[in-house]
């Protein structure tokens, strides 16, 4: 299967990293570990980890070309 390029989107960018529930999660201490999605929820993380091997980020391939 051939890797598809994901559609940049600025706006969702920004806010999975500006959200009130990520920020609150931090400032509380309720973030689990890295890897542990498989044990918080395991569907959603077994649907991630076929979509990152399956599709490739622009930024990533801008990033090569300007190596």
């Amino acid at each position: 299967m051939p890797k598809r390029i994901r559609k940049p989107s600025l706006k969702k960018s920004l806010a999975a990293r500006t959200s009130t529930k990520r920020i609150v999660k931090n400032a509380v201490g309720l973030k689990a570990p890295k890897g542990w999605g498989w044990l918080t929820n395991p569907k959603k993380a077994a649907y991630n980890r076929s979509y990152n091997r399956g599709s490739v980020s622009l930024w990533s391939i801008i990033r090569k070309l300007f190596r």
